[in-house]
């Protein structure tokens, strides 16, 4: 599977590897901040990230942005302009799976942040004062906050 495909010869079918599709949002304040989001679980666990997360089968990437962003931060957003397509691996392991992810910026229009579902902390930062490198969890957050920063 070195090529990404196992083919079995018994009966003809072919498996692919693909990378698995996310939906994430860059959450900007009417103030310029930037909403984060802290790990609570691997890979990452304790690391800065940007609220989203993996689509469930056949669904849309904007609806797994909405659902991602209500489970984990408790807003309704609405999401505006597609600004990053990354690629990057889920984790640390020889195994990971590789991802394909999709950033748009997003506006809260109701709720209030809690953190829930997979995410220990959520804080507002300014674009300026965004954690450094090290302290986020994927390099792929760390190229598409580089276009926030100040």
């Amino acid at each position: 599977m070195g090529d990404g495909r196992v083919d079995c010869p018994a009966c003809g079918f072919a498996g692919y590897a693909n990378s698995r599709p996310t939906a994430s949002a860059v959450i900007r304040g009417d103030d310029g901040r930037i909403l984060l989001a802290r790990r609570a679980g691997p890979p990452g666990e304790g690391k800065w990230d940007l609220p989203g997360g993996f689509l469930e089968e056949g669904e849309h990437p904007l609806d797994a942005l909405v659902r991602e962003l209500r489970e984990e931060t408790g807003l309704e957003v609405e999401p505006r302009e597609l600004v990053a397509v990354e690629t990057d691996v889920y984790g640390d392991a020889d195994d990971a799976p590789s991802t394909l992810n999709l950033y748009w910026t997003a506006r809260a229009v109701s709720g209030h942040p809690e953190a829930a579902d997979d995410v220990s902390e959520l804080r507002w930062f300014r674009p300026g004062d965004l954690p450094p490198a090290e302290t986020l969890a994927f390099p792929n957050v760390a190229r598409v906050l580089a276009r926030f920063r100040a």
